[in-house]
């Protein structure tokens, strides 16, 4: 019924009907793991603090998964956010994009999972030409800024507890670090 792993066209990986969020990587899917409260909390804060920012200064288009963005030929993610710049919008919003200027992946628990998103994905969005990467680390309460300098990033900030990450494509785009993580708690731990 489906391709096997490896056979899998961009044609077939599209088509595809599931509430799962799936990568496709050369033939092969990639099945992430099933977002939690905390994640989708975590996600939904920055959304919103994005969606609003750009808005304001009519600088494009904020999106969240799931939708995968085709970083080249046979690869395919499914960053949590990312931004695409008005000039850089499709003219037809009824397909997946393939360009981001800006994208966000919230941590997933796990090893191979954190290993996914700080160094393969860290090193395909480079590639792809995605200028700048931010990665939100529930476990550590950090949020890391990578930006692009010529075909790798380079590390704009890593942002903790008491501090504000900063943009340095969107200026004036700031994230308290402490109401990141503070709009993910129960009402009855907030301070």
């Amino acid at each position: 019924m489906f391709p096997l792993q490896g056979e899998w066209t961009e044609q077939e990986y599209l088509a595809l009907e599931t509430n799962r969020l799936i990568e496709f990587s050369d033939g092969l899917l990639e099945f992430l793991p099933m977002p939690t409260m905390l994640h989708q909390a975590l996600v939904e804060f920055l959304h919103a603090l994005l969606k609003e920012f750009v808005g304001r200064h009519d600088l494009g288009r904020a999106f969240f998964a799931p939708l995968p963005i085709r970083l080249w030929p046979g690869k395919f993610r499914e960053p949590d956010l990312m931004f695409i710049a008005r000039e850089r919008l499709p003219s037809d919003l009824r397909r997946q994009p393939d360009k981001a200027d800006l994208v966000m992946e919230v941590l997933s628990p796990g090893e191979r999972n954190r290993q996914r998103d700080l160094e393969t994905k860290r090193e395909e969005y480079a590639t792809a030409g995605i200028r700048e990467y931010w990665i939100v680390d529930p476990e550590q309460r950090r949020v890391h800024v990578l930006a692009l300098d010529g075909n790798k990033y380079r590390v704009h900030g890593e942002f903790g507890p008491g501090q504000k990450a900063t943009s340095v494509l969107l200026d004036g785009f700031v994230v308290s670090v402490d109401e990141l993580f503070a709009s993910a708690e129960p009402k009855s731990e907030q301070k």
